[in-house]
């Protein structure tokens, strides 16, 4: 991916992750340490409860979830970090076996009225599995980098 900067994106844009399958051993490892509920990280007792077997967490589909994003490397040259996710949603859960891609929707570009430097893009990501199935969704804000100028670059 070419270097890309606030200026390059346009609202309607679309990306799309490579993927990654959960494992039973990485579901209940990452539960064990972050989220130790026992439908996470006991496969005896999820197989009796609610969801009929063992499900990742929540926590742990968001960090698949931001690592596959990540791996695309479409905001490397110009990311500032984020202030913050708006609402996520579960819709269904994610058990061992599932593959999981990730939809970047840029929903909203604005430039920064107070630091020109930069601008806000709004994205919407929707976590999927092998079945094309929502298993998350979320809205981020993300600041990003403009462009630098040939007389910034030049100083």
């Amino acid at each position: 991916m070419t270097d890309r900067y606030f200026d390059d994106f346009k609202p309607g844009e679309r990306f799309l992750s490579g993927s990654m399958t959960m494992t039973e051993a990485g579901i209940i490892e990452f539960a064990k340490q972050w989220d130790p509920q026992p439908f996470h990280v006991d496969t005896e007792f999820a197989r009796n409860w609610t969801f009929g077997g063992l499900i990742a967490s929540g926590l742990h589909t968001m960090g698949v979830t931001l690592r596959l994003w990540l791996d695309l490397g479409i905001f490397r040259a110009s990311s500032l970090g984020s202030p913050g996710i708006g609402e996520v949603q579960f819709p269904r859960p994610v058990r061992p076996g599932d593959t999981l891609r990730v939809v970047t929707d840029i929903t909203e570009l604005r430039p920064s009225s107070s630091k020109p430097d930069r601008g806000i893009a709004r994205i919407r990501q929707v976590t999927i599995n092998q079945h094309g199935e929502h298993v998350m969704e979320q809205e981020t804000a993300v600041f990003l980098k403009r462009r630098p100028t040939s007389d910034a670059a030049g100083r």
